[in-house]
């Protein structure tokens, strides 16, 4: 299995039995959807979901997967049908089977911003969206957020070490100026006690 970081939080999964991506947003316009025939989103946000280029290609045949908030503002605004999925369960894309986790998206201030967040755990590998949710399956690579408002770089090492992957590549770095990169970066090598590596946008390893 390929796995290829792309802008902030989008990465793309290619397996023998077809290709998908995770939360294809605005700050990602760089992603590859060619071949690819399930698009899983995360939650609501712009930053995770690029409702102009997404909406197209689930209309031309993508398979959308996404929280129930998510489908039905899809439903009602584009008349769009997704695969509404919950905490807990279960489904297979590309030959991997695929578990939700979490539920909700971490607070920033005052229980905002209080929308749906769902993290998905496949072929070992976990992208958990905008929360720090601990799933309670074996992780061999998490894609950890690395900067937001509702984050820490404390609470990102926690993360790491509670999960305990095998490998951890940051995501969610937009926010972050080389400096703030290369500052988190010396923390997660530090005190992560994980095998920690930055993806350039576009590069790609196997699993």
């Amino acid at each position: 299995m390929r796995l290829t970081k792309f802008g902030h939080a989008c990465v793309r999964l290619d397996t023998p039995d077809g290709a998908l991506v995770i939360d294809p947003g605005t700050y990602s316009p760089d992603v590859d959807l060619d071949g690819v025939a399930d698009v899983l989103v995360t939650h609501e946000h712009a930053d995770h979901l690029d409702v102009e280029r997404i909406v197209p290609a689930v209309r031309a045949g993508m398979r959308l997967h996404t929280n129930g908030a998510v489908g039905t503002w899809l439903a009602d605004e584009h008349g769009l049908e997704a695969h509404v999925v919950e905490p807990g369960d279960t489904f297979t894309v590309a030959g991997l089977e695929v578990l939700t986790v979490g539920g909700q998206h971490a607070d920033i201030y005052d229980g905002l911003p209080g929308c749906a967040n769902i993290g998905f755990v496949l072929g070992g590998v976990y992208h958990p969206g905008d929360a720090l949710h601990v799933p309670d399956v074996e992780v061999q690579t998490l894609l950890v957020p690395v900067g937001a408002s509702w984050l820490k770089t404390g609470e990102a090492i926690a993360f790491v070490r509670a999960v305990a992957p095998a490998r951890a590549h940051p995501i969610h770095e937009a926010q972050l100026n080389e400096l703030g990169n290369a500052g988190v970066d010396r923390w997660m090598e530090l005190k992560a006690a994980t095998d920690y590596r930055r993806l350039a946008p576009g590069e790609s390893i196997e699993l």
